[in-house]
């Protein structure tokens, strides 16, 4: 199993929010991560990342016009990694328990503090050989929906051994889901192309 990059400190069964425990070290958008609601897999796709001050009615401000690098002004101010914290939002997209993977939304929300995981190349490839979970991200009414598409299929396609059958195979599926909607199928296929 891979490092585990935060835990989870908010939790529904459609999305959670982990906090890093390294600062400014997010999981690329649209990566594939895991958590656990005990025994259960829980599967989702990085929406959103944020770095913010702990105190949510304090800023942080600008104290870097002496300092030649950013390293400076944390090296001068150690306090600072200790009152800002870096979180990202997860779209839930699936589950799993043992070999059996189910591309919809677990019974149960993740558990608070459960350990947030990348996935590794070979369970990204996996998870995404059927692309089952195109509709929980197309019809999520988060952030900038098509471009957490457009990141997730680029970030799996880097998972397959041939990237752009993986990509055309997401394609043609879009082209399906978005029928209706030229404009935003366009959109989305300027974005993941390889």
């Amino acid at each position: 199993m891979s490092e585990k990059i935060g835990e989870v400190i908010e939790a529904s069964t459609g999305q959670f929010v982990a906090e890093c425990y390294e600062l400014h070290s997010p999981p690329p958008l649209g990566s594939l991560v895991k958590t656990s609601d005990g025994d259960v897999e829980i599967y989702g796709v990085v929406c959103n990342a944020a770095t913010e001050s702990i105190e949510p009615n304090r800023r942080p401000i600008a104290r870097g016009k002496e300092e030649a690098t950013e390293e400076d002004i944390y090296r001068q101010h150690p306090q600072l990694s200790k009152l800002l914290r870096t979180t990202f939002d997860t779209l839930v997209i699936g589950h799993g328990t043992g070999d059996e993977l189910h591309h919809y939304l677990p019974p149960r929300p993740s558990r608070v503090h459960s350990f947030v995981y990348p996935c590794e190349a070979d369970e990204v490839r996996r998870f995404t050989q059927s692309l089952d979970f195109l509709p929980i991200l197309l019809a999520t009414r988060t952030g900038a929906v098509d471009e957490i598409v457009s990141a997730c299929l680029r970030q799996a396609s880097c998972a397959h051994n041939d990237k752009r059958t993986f990509l055309i195979k997401a394609g043609k599926e879009l082209a399906v889901l978005l029928s209706g909607d030229l404009n935003r199928l366009n959109a989305i296929l300027r974005r993941i192309r390889a």
